[in-house]
């Protein structure tokens, strides 16, 4: 007698443990769920990006850029329409060539994304003040509020496409620095607003692709707020990686992922566009231009 009771007391000791740590781990698990959640929102509210910046070596962009070679936007705008990206891409047609050869056709250009965004500042302009403070000031906010990160990722084929600031008149591009990025092997720069200097900009041939003039210097303007992200531009996205195509049609945007299939097609279009207009030229008495050759 004295045994069975024994038992039953272990076995309902037991019981109790295994409920005991039943209930420890439901709240074990509760707190981890809890404590994930808050570390969740600790993320979101530090800021967060949740389309991921995809990383392509100079020999892939080298790849895909021979396969562009030549195309024209409404080439590749032919191209996207057979990859179901029909409107995908394409900038609104206020992005458009600051300066145009309707010659040698220099002021087209086919490129790799590097995506640049300014956002308009908050922060009061500078005081009137004597020479030597308004230099000190203005290279101040150069170095620490509007310098330009993104230079060191330029590399042979790169297309610099900036999100700036809309209603400021600023230059953020102008002749200076535009040879700067040209020397590193930027092929050309687009932009949802401004440039300045743009005489001196069109007297170099740098292709470049803007919305209208601006004046003024990005201190007091605007700072600098990512390099290598998604942007807008003209409203289309543009993602780093992707290509950029701009001649006299305006800029399209083709996705990287997208690429081999839209350069295809587009090249096909193109060949079948030079034959014909070959044959025309001949008929008419035309000398054949670079449009044909």
């Amino acid at each position: 007698m004295e045994s069975k009771k024994a038992k039953t007391i272990v076995v309902v000791t037991l019981l109790g443990l295994v409920g005991l740590l039943g209930c420890s781990l439901f709240t074990i698990a509760a707190d981890s769920e809890t404590t994930a959640a808050q570390l969740e929102i600790e993320e979101l509210r530090a800021g967060k990006n949740f389309i991921p910046t995809k990383l392509y070596s100079a020999e892939d962009d080298r790849r895909i850029l021979k396969l562009f070679e030549g195309l024209r936007v409404a080439d590749v705008s032919d191209g996207m329409d057979k990859a179901g990206l029909t409107n995908i891409g394409l900038m609104s047609p206020e992005i458009h060539a600051a300066w145009k050869d309707t010659k040698h056709f220099t002021h087209r250009f086919i490129g790799i994304a590097v995506t640049v965004r300014y956002v308009p500042t908050n922060k009061p302009p500078a005081p009137q003040m004597e020479t030597e403070a308004f230099n000190r000031w203005v290279g101040q906010w150069y170095s620490k509020l509007s310098s330009e990160p993104f230079v060191p990722l330029i590399r042979k084929g790169t297309a610099l496409v900036f999100d700036d600031a809309p209603d400021s008149d600023v230059g953020s591009i102008g002749s200076n620095n535009i040879m700067g990025w040209t020397l590193r092997g930027c092929v050309g720069v687009v932009t949802n607003t401004t440039a300045r200097d743009t005489d001196e900009i069109a007297a170099q041939k740098v292709p470049l692709y803007f919305r209208k003039p601006g004046r003024g210097i990005r201190p007091g303007r605007n700072e600098i707020e990512s390099v290598n992200r998604p942007i807008v531009c003209g409203g289309a996205l543009v993602e780093p990686g992707d290509i950029i195509v701009a001649d006299g049609d305006g800029v399209i945007v083709v996705p990287r992922a997208r690429a081999e299939e839209v350069a295809k097609y587009a090249k096909e279009t193109l060949d079948s566009d030079k034959a014909g207009r070959r044959k025309l030229y001949k008929k008419l008495g035309l000398p054949p231009d670079d449009s044909v050759k």
